[in-house]
């Protein structure tokens, strides 16, 4: 009996090594210099910016309050839409000329100010996504030295205080702006602050400074943007930002840093708040770094991000964040959420999927409307996740279900194929079938390895892998399950294995066994890699390791029972039983394969008000329910075909 199932042990057991403390470590960030693409988008999101800042005091419902102030609008309106023009090819171009032209028409009817300001921060985003350029600097700048900076090249204009009252000002127009100026300092981004650093303003007495270096250039701007802020102000801003999660969330990166206004924030909170955080976070950029966004937190950025994609008109870009959101962020925690709060975990999948839904072909406040109630979601699941922070048991259970979820579907199919065999006597073959899984377990392990120390490997990719693999061994199953059924049916089971699968199956057979063991054994250690490293972070590794070994345990037993039942089992009762089972698994394999390649955005999702039963594969949606539905129906036109069929052969012989 040992002999019997030690392969089968080592199997469950390979499932657990590796992961079981495994902690994959966030990858640094990648930055590309830039080109003399990305130098023309710079100059015309320049004037984007400008116009966006400084058209409110130009026209005042509907009148002009300033002449010279609307004459500059127009003009730099139109040049706007003369480089967007010129722009090279791309597949959004005519987006952002679109927009543009959308802007010089409003500058010129003298529309309202936020009207204006929405269309030139519209057309500058869809800019920047199809035209990428530095947005945000590579680390966290050196305040201190953009305030000596300052102080040599800019306060002799600008004031040693940044109002704009130095004493070379005299005699200068335009004056130089005034810095520690609220109002406009509230519309004005630090991406906007560089990238005057950077080329300077046509027709003004503000040079470029683009011989700087790029650091110094960065830490100059985010030294200016603090210059309408006070210490009280900073202090206020630091409270907030200790004690409010989503805010830490919506500032995920430098990037959302450089490119937010105090005037963006106040549809989330009231403007005096929102100054008070940017006075903090522009002073001190490095907490940024130090609180690299993940988990929820990065979900609740990159939906943040999907939401301002989708408001710039790409909902390409959209359904990417999106996903990501979900893949990078979410999908990691299911485990610890699941073990804590399954009905929650559920709720939050399907509402990500409802929103995926409405970017695909939804309006925009129908996505708002959604991702609203995602953010309120995550508060929840934040709530679950510190509540539990500290509990041993959660990661217990989370393991034990996880690795018996995960183990069990591939101990049945490797089972199935060594009883087989068994039957067929063909003990030969059986290297083969041990072969593939043992080297899913190796490959397993190399994954994991490379994820950890070498390559990222993103969610999406993980999804594919999955999906692919479980798609793949559906297939092959449902044609297995439907020959096993057809020699069950006919009642010449005996015949045809000493007849005709000793003798026919050749080299290319038996390695087709190795493969179908290898699939289904390696996309489920691809995804016990996974959820076990998220376990891992909470830091219960005896949990862990004892959760892993008692599903271990468990499946070694279950392994043991199915063994020897079968060994006992009349060889057409075993034909018939496996290839009910087989048939049962490949319904379910199919399900989970289709929606491993929707939450990768390889297949779409139309939500269902249905079930979720993920035992069966069984997902409330309808590409994965009519996947299985093609499935089963073919299931049962194969078993009613075998069935007539061995019907007939019996009447023949009377």
């Amino acid at each position: 009996m040992r002999s019997t199932f030690s392969w089968a042990l080592a199997l469950v057991a390979g499932l657990l090594g590796g992961p079981a403390l495994a902690q994959t470590p966030t990858p640094a960030p990648v930055t590309t210099a830039p080109t003399t693409q990305a130098t023309d988008a710079r100059q015309l999101w320049q004037l984007l910016d400008y116009v966006a800042v400084d058209y409110e005091g130009a026209v005042d419902k509907g009148q002009v309050v300033s002449e010279g102030e609307y004459a500059e609008m127009l003009d730099f309106s139109a040049n706007a839409l003369q480089q967007a023009q010129a722009l090279p090819a791309h597949a959004d171009k005519a987006r952002v000329v679109a927009l543009a032209g959308q802007l010089r028409a409003a500058v010129q009817a003298k529309a309202a100010a936020d009207d204006v300001a929405q269309l030139a921060h519209q057309a500058a985003q869809m800019l920047v996504a199809a035209y990428p350029m530095p947005v945000a600097p590579a680390k966290a700048p050196d305040i201190t030295k953009g305030s000596q900076l300052f102080q040599q090249i800019c306060a002799s204009c600008h004031g040693a205080s940044g109002g704009g009252d130095g004493p070379a000002a005299q005699g200068l127009d335009p004056q130089p702006i005034a810095f520690s100026d609220a109002q406009r300092a509230n519309a004005r981004s630090l991406m906007a602050l560089y990238q005057v650093t950077s080329q300077g303003v046509e027709g003004t007495s503000m040079v470029a400074f683009g011989a700087l270096p790029e650091d110094d250039r960065w830490a100059l701007a985010y030294f200016v943007g603090g210059l309408s802020y006070n210490d009280e102000l900073r202090a206020t801003g630091k409270a907030l930002w200790q004690s409010d999660a989503g805010l830490r969330a919506r500032f995920g990166d430098l990037a959302a840093l450089s490119t937010t206004t105090a005037q963006s924030l106040t549809p989330a909170m009231p403007i005096d708040q929102a100054r008070a955080v940017l006075a903090y976070l522009r002073a001190n950029p490095e907490v940024i770094s130090e609180s690299k966004a993940s988990g929820v937190a990065l979900s609740r950025q990159r939906l943040a991000q999907s939401l301002v994609a989708l408001k710039a008109g790409d909902r390409n870009q959209a359904m990417k964040l999106a996903l990501s959101a979900y893949l990078d962020g979410f999908e990691p925690l299911e485990p610890t959420i699941a073990a804590r709060n399954k009905a929650l975990m559920t709720q939050v999948e399907s509402a990500m999927v409802q929103y995926r839904a409405t970017v695909a072909s939804g309006s925009l406040q129908e996505a708002e409307a959604a991702a609203q109630q995602l953010h309120n979601m995550f508060s929840q699941v934040e709530a679950e996740l510190n509540a539990g922070a500290s509990d041993a048991t959660a990661t217990f259970v989370g393991a034990l279900t996880i690795l018996l979820r995960e183990g069990l579907e591939a101990l049945l199919i490797v089972i199935g194929m060594v009883a087989l065999l068994r039957k067929a006597g063909r003990q030969d073959a059986l290297r083969y079938v041990h072969a593939g899984w043992s080297s899913a377990l190796v490959a397993g392990g190399l994954t994991w390895a490379a994820a950890t120390y070498l390559v990222e490997i993103s969610g999406a990719s993980r999804e594919v892998t999955e999906g692919l693999g479980s798609v793949i061994a559906a297939l092959v199953l449902l044609s297995v399950g439907l020959w096993m059924h057809s020699k069950s049916s006919a009642g010449r089971w005996q015949s045809y294995l000493s007849e005709k699968l000793s003798a026919s199956m050749g080299q290319g057979s038996m390695w087709g066994l190795f493969a179908l063991a290898f699939v289904s054994v390696y996309r489920e250690v691809f995804e016990t890699v996974l959820f076990f490293s998220a376990l891992a972070s909470d830091g219960h590794h005896g949990a862990l390791l004892g959760g892993g070994l008692a599903a271990v345990a468990i499946l070694a037993v279950i392994a043991a029972v199915l063994l020897r039942t079968s060994a006992r089992m009349p060889i057409g009762r075993f034909f018939s039983a496996t290839s009910l089972l087989v048939a049962v698994l490949a319904v379910v394999l199919v399900g989970k394969g289709v929606s491993s390649l929707q939450e990768a955005g390889w297949v779409s999702a139309t939500p269902l008000s249905a079930p979720r039963i993920e035992l069966l594969g069984m997902f409330p949606t309808m590409e994965t329910l009519l996947a299985q539905a093609i499935v089963l129906a073919l299931v049962v036109i194969g078993f009613a075909y075998n069935r007539a069929s061995a019907n007939k052969a019996v009447g023949a012989k009377k």
